[in-house]
């Protein structure tokens, strides 16, 4: 699994040397973050990239390395990346876009969003963003 990941950033990012400290610990394989989700009942946070596009590269380098919510995100939330036509069994009908990379917030009992995805550059409202969703009242009580 977590080799998984790793391969994962290595296709996307290109290079290991550009995986540093402070990043968000991403798992690969979607029904294993879905299952945590639900044991843990955090919110999955599922970004949807491509291979070797320098976008996606750019959203994971810049806004999920070395940011003061990436703790955050790691101790809140269950995050996941699917690399589009890289990862196998992840239901791409919930996740369909056509715009890389795309970010959603799912609540993983219902599958349902917690808000609109985000696209593109637009991902950097995740500082923003994240404090709200998870001061939600169904995050208070510790069940998204």
């Amino acid at each position: 699994m977590i080799r998984t990941a790793f391969l994962g950033l290595v296709i996307l990012l290109g290079t290991p040397s550009s995986l540093l400290a402070g990043h968000v610990h991403w798992m690969g394989d979607y029904n294993r973050a879905l299952q945590k989700a639900m044991a843990s009942h955090k919110p999955l946070l599922v970004l949807v990239t491509k291979a070797r596009h320098k976008p996606s590269a750019r959203i994971v380098k810049n806004i999920f390395m070395n940011q003061p919510y990436v703790e955050t995100i790691n101790r809140r939330c269950v995050p996941v990346m699917v690399i589009y036509a890289h990862t196998p069994q992840y239901p791409v009908e919930m996740y369909y876009t056509r715009t890389f990379p795309t970010l959603f917030m799912v609540n993983p009992v219902s599958e349902l969003a917690l808000h609109p995805p985000l696209y593109g550059d637009a991902i950097n409202q995740i500082s923003t963003l994240l404090p709200k969703l998870l001061s939600a009242p169904s995050f208070q009580a510790g069940h998204p």
